[in-house]
């Protein structure tokens, strides 16, 4: 008997990374998926993915990472990939308090399509001289029922217990 269709299928959790552009979404998403830091990017227009395998207490999952653009011009395309998400990342330049600011109207605009979405609230670039902002996120991410968690896609600290916490709440659903 062929043992192939006895082996376990690995469910697939869908999680969206959001923020405005420039916060490092996708060097958080490539430092995770692949090891590596590009200084220099191009945005991402529209949407972009990546597939992980992860090991969580539970079992092992695949995290379907979703990369939206952050530019404005790209909220009506943005909408349609919020579906089927089970949570979010709420990213933001640590050096950037506008992003921050900001983080409340990407809240708004995910839970307008999925109310029920879980978050987790990430403080990037923590390699760069942080503003005053840092507990205002605490603050929000607590307004939100939201774990916080900063990181630096350049060196990678923190980045693996970011994508580990996001696939945790995905995966409590």
């Amino acid at each position: 008997m062929d043992n192939s269709s006895f082996e376990q299928t690995i469910p697939t959790l869908k999680v969206i990374v959001a923020g405005d552009g420039t916060v490092g979404k996708t060097s958080l998403i490539r430092q995770y998926c692949e090891g590596k830091f590009e200084k220099s990017r191009v945005a991402t227009i529209g949407v972009d993915f990546q597939i992980q395998t992860i090991e969580l207490p539970s079992g092992t999952v695949k995290l379907s990472i979703w990369d939206v653009a952050g530019q404005k011009q790209f909220k009506s395309v943005r909408e349609i990939f919020y579906r089927g998400a089970l949570a979010t990342a709420l990213v933001f330049d640590v050096s950037n308090p506008e992003s921050l600011v900001n983080l409340k109207t990407w809240h708004e605009e995910i839970t307008s399509i999925s109310p029920s979405q879980k978050f987790l609230v990430i403080g990037n670039k923590i390699d760069l001289q942080a503003t005053h902002a840092l507990q205002n996120a605490r603050g929000f991410a607590a307004s939100i029922k939201a774990g916080y968690l900063e990181t630096s896609a350049l060196s990678g600290e923190h980045v693996p217990e970011m994508f580990t916490l996001l696939a945790g709440l995905a995966n409590s659903i």
